[in-house]
Formats: C-alpha cells, sequence, structure tokens
C-alpha cells in the first residue's frame, strides 16, 4: 500500500507522512473566534460554553480507517486530542472511534443522510 503524502500548500511543500491504523489527522477550522447566535447576537471568543464540539478537515487516514477520507468535514470533542505541528502547520491526531459524525459531498442524497446543513 503506497503512503498516502500531508499535502501542505504548494506541490514543493508535500511531506510523506503514513497514518497507521485507525488514526485520522485533520487540521482545525479557523472559526473559533466570535461567532453568532441563531438570533444573530454576537457571542465573544472568551463566553464559557458548556462542552463544545469542533469541526475539523480531515488531512490523511490511516489503512484501517473506513468511514472518513482526506478533504471531509469531521466533528470532533476538542478535549479529546492530540495535537502535533507539521512544517508551522498545527494538526490534531485522533483514532477514527473519537469522530462524532462526518459531512462530505458523497453523502448527498443518500438514506444516512439526515438533510440537516452543517
Amino acid at each position: 500500500m503506497s503512503a498516502k503524502r500531508l499535502e501542505h500548500g504548494s506541490q514543493d511543500d508535500k511531506l510523506p507522512i503514513r497514518m497507521l491504523h485507525d488514526r485520522v489527522l485533520v487540521r482545525q477550522d479557523a472559526g473559533e473566534g466570535e461567532r453568532r447566535s441563531g438570533g444573530g447576537i454576537l457571542i465573544p471568543a472568551t463566553a464559557a460554553v458548556g462542552r463544545r464540539l469542533a469541526w475539523a478537515e480531515v488531512v490523511a487516514v490511516g489503512q484501517n480507517v473506513r468511514t472518513v477520507e482526506p478533504g471531509d468535514r469531521v466533528l470532533y470533542d476538542p478535549e479529546d486530542r492530540a495535537e502535533v505541528e507539521v512544517r508551522g502547520t498545527a494538526y490534531v491526531l485522533m483514532r477514527e472511534r473519537d469522530l462524532h459524525a462526518v459531512a462530505a459531498d458523497r453523502f448527498e442524497g443518500s438514506e444516512d443522510s439526515t438533510g440537516l446543513y452543517l
């Protein structure tokens, strides 16, 4: 099985990394700052919230991962994570079983889809 390359920026910036077993490497979404409620109220980044899940983009997967592919968006608990920095970019490493949901274009119209727009 060939190694999947972790893409970071340009073609010259590829780093050969092989994810092992059921590991998933994700890049966190940048939207960790202020946000708006459904009613339009601005909630500052410093506001205390209960246990809040976060979205991230899958960058690389191990050979035993079955439900996600690079490019998918996944929902995970930011408290259960291991961070790693590769060439100045921060990534989160986790097991496939620690993911709560997957959002991908390939699910559109399938019976597994909830019909929600995330």
